[in-house]
């Protein structure tokens, strides 16, 4: 299906990381983190990313689950907090090492691009506890340059000027 039918039909809109998302699922059932703050359990979203675009470096401090839907694999790149970095490709191709989903803990830095010149990636995020835009962040290409001097390529890779 193209790019366009899907943000359509799923009612997507801009995020601000890069592509394109829609929330389907908060769960009603509330959890109190260490902190004292109320999240809900779980959030899920649709994502998509179109061919050419990507999800800029950031983190939230939950866990996220990002499973594969259809079109091009997902490059997801992921730094964790000892400054270690790795990438998952996420697509229909088990025989060839791809995976259905992968798990990024709260806390680590992520982006992800679509594996393709054409088309796009169809993915779903699952947050838990759930996602409050309060718990992302998404700093400057020279603000994670100094936060992450030793992934300058990764970084120049996946933020905007």
């Amino acid at each position: 299906m193209e790019p366009d039918r899907l943000i359509d039909l799923l009612n997507l809109q801009p995020h601000p990381e890069g592509g394109w998302y829609a929330e389907t699922f908060r769960s009603p059932v509330r959890v109190t983190l260490p902190d004292g703050r109320e999240r809900s359990a779980v959030t899920s979203i649709h994502f998509l990313l179109e061919a050419g675009m990507f999800s800029a470096w950031h983190r939230v401090s939950s866990d996220e689950i990002w499973h594969y839907q259809e079109g091009n694999p997902l490059e997801l790149a992921t730094i964790d907090p000892h400054g270690d970095a790795a990438t998952t490709l996420l697509g229909p191709d088990l025989a060839d090492g791809m995976r259905t989903h992968h798990a990024v803990p709260a806390g680590w830095w992520q982006a992800a691009r679509s594996a393709g010149a054409a088309g796009h990636t169809l993915v779903v995020c699952t947050v838990s506890p759930g996602f409050d835009f309060a718990d992302f962040e998404m700093p400057g290409r020279e603000e994670l340059l100094g936060i992450l001097p030793g992934q300058r390529d990764l970084i120049l890779e996946f933020t905007r000027p």
